[in-house]
């Protein structure tokens, strides 16, 4: 246990976007502003007018979620760093782990905008719509949960365990059927709830495999540096300063479960007790209060919020 008082900033996934995120930021800062101007270049289309204006159904077309709630959190984070925004390690929960690589100078904006425009469009078509699904379980140990999933699990319909959350919440996903299956059994084995999630396709599981190997190839040409700080990383909840390891960890999270709960009882561990969830949003304060009780996480996505963190 380090001493010293550490600070880790964390990044949102899919999930927390909203139509007129980022708004009135990019009104107010001209380093806001910038941030998008770059992300519509790189990707050849206006992200921007996604992401302010909608309409919803736009936005959430998982190819524009995953650049815009990125582009959404760099442009809090610049913003920050301009006034002097120190930190230690950063992760993010899923998509948010590609946010966390270009606020570590892994990755450049507009590498990341145009590989998770792609990433989107790779895991939508790895699977056809309504074939996948995913569910949420609460109450259920992981030893519990991986009977669950063999049990309801059958050949060409696998369900896994995809998302490690704390505070007691699993996400399982996988074949519709095996999902539908795996509610009532999650239930008998004692689960305090079973629900299933809408969402466009089952990630984080072994039928994402498509998507991996076009994201693989996509990922070929693109120049990787070294983090500046630890990036805790999803599929080893372990920090990584490694770039030559960088491409590959992000390719094996598109199946790999994401590991959140142990990843933030690392960084407790760590001695970090303070944290910045940057962008749109509150999922993750809400699930790190879960998780470790010592790390005090701040949001900070509106211009007041960004006030409050000068003051």
């Amino acid at each position: 246990m380090s001493s010293t008082s550490k600070t880790a900033l964390l990044f949102p996934g899919q999930g927390s976007q909203r139509v007129g995120m980022g708004r009135d930021l990019y009104a107010r800062e001209p380093i806001a502003k910038a941030v998008y101007d770059e992300a519509n270049q790189a990707l050849g289309f206006d992200l921007t007018r996604i992401c302010f204006e909608g309409p919803e159904d736009e936005l959430t077309l998982t190819a524009n979620t995953q650049p815009a709630i990125l582009t959404t959190s760099i442009a809090v984070f610049r913003v920050l760093q301009a006034r002097g925004l120190q930190f230690d390690m950063v992760a993010g929960h899923s998509l948010g782990e590609w946010t966390a690589l270009v606020a570590a100078g892994a990755l450049t904006l507009a590498d990341a905008v145009r590989l998770t425009n792609l990433r989107g469009k790779y895991m939508q078509e790895a699977v056809a719509v309504g074939v996948g699904s995913m569910a949420a379980l609460m109450g259920l140990s992981l030893d519990a949960t991986n009977d669950v999933c063999k049990q309801a699990s059958a050949p060409g319909e696998p369900v896994e365990t995809a998302n490690l959350n704390g505070g007691g919440q699993i996400v399982i996903s996988g074949h519709v059927a095996a999902i539908d299956r795996a509610i009532p059994l999650a239930k008998a084995a004692g689960a305090k709830r079973a629900v299933k999630l809408s969402v466009s396709a089952p990630f984080h599981c072994s039928m994402m495999a498509p998507a991996a190997e076009q994201l693989a190839q996509a990922l070929q040409s693109v120049p990787v540096a070294a983090p500046s700080v630890p990036v805790v990383t999803n599929v080893e909840a372990l920090p990584n300063q490694d770039a030559s390891r960088v491409k590959q960890l992000l390719i094996q999270q598109v199946t790999g479960a994401v590991r959140w709960e142990e990843s933030i009882a690392w960084m407790a561990g760590q001695g970090v007790t303070r944290a910045f969830e940057l962008g749109s949003g509150a999922v993750l304060k809400g699930l790190v209060k879960r998780i470790a009780e010592t790390i005090n996480v701040t949001t900070i996505g509106e211009p007041h919020e960004v006030d409050a963190f000068t003051a």
